[in-house]
């Protein structure tokens, strides 16, 4: 059979079984009731009033106060988040570099018309009636998500047929 206690705090417990349980040393009379609740409150009302960055600080203070290693809300541990917290705050002036380019059409040479209709033509699979369309509505973005290398190959042979190309 379990125990009762298993299902019941032990103060409840005992409350239960002694009739007289304020003349326990650890009993909290109304009086020490109050304040505690009083100051429950207050920390829980300036706990509110905190931003989520510093809600987020303040979860990781406590966990380490407490000697707790329990993951942050972003999945890493407390040591780990401040650590990319700091690497980051120290990394910003580090631009990550692009791998995916949009190729832009800003404007070609009325004479080259037909050549850069031609050229789209041929990384896009657009017939000559939507390529001439295309061309005509400069600037225009010709191709989304481009990789570096493919991004810069089509810019050249837009630019040998007279096209100003930016890769955005």
């Amino acid at each position: 059979m379990p125990l009762l206690s298993s299902k019941i705090p032990p103060r409840s417990l005992l409350r239960f079984l002694l009739p007289s349980s304020s003349s326990l040393p650890f009993s909290s009379g109304a009086a020490a009731a109050e304040p505690r609740s009083q100051k429950l409150n207050r920390i829980a009302d300036e706990l509110l009033s905190l931003t989520d960055s510093e809600r987020e600080d303040y979860s990781t203070l406590f966990r380490l106060r407490l000697g707790l290693n329990i993951p942050s809300s972003s999945g890493l541990p407390a040591s780990a988040a401040a650590a990319e917290g700091a690497a980051a705050g120290a990394g910003e002036e580090e631009v990550k570099e692009k791998t995916a380019f949009d190729i832009k059409l800003d404007k070609f040479d009325a004479a080259a018309k037909i050549k850069v209709i031609k050229e789209v033509r041929t990384f896009t699979d657009l017939g000559l009636k939507e390529a001439k369309e295309m061309v005509e509505k400069t600037p225009v973005i010709l191709k989304k998500g481009v990789p570096k290398e493919e991004a810069e190959a089509i810019a050249a042979k837009l630019k040998e047929v007279g096209a100003t190309v930016v890769l955005e």
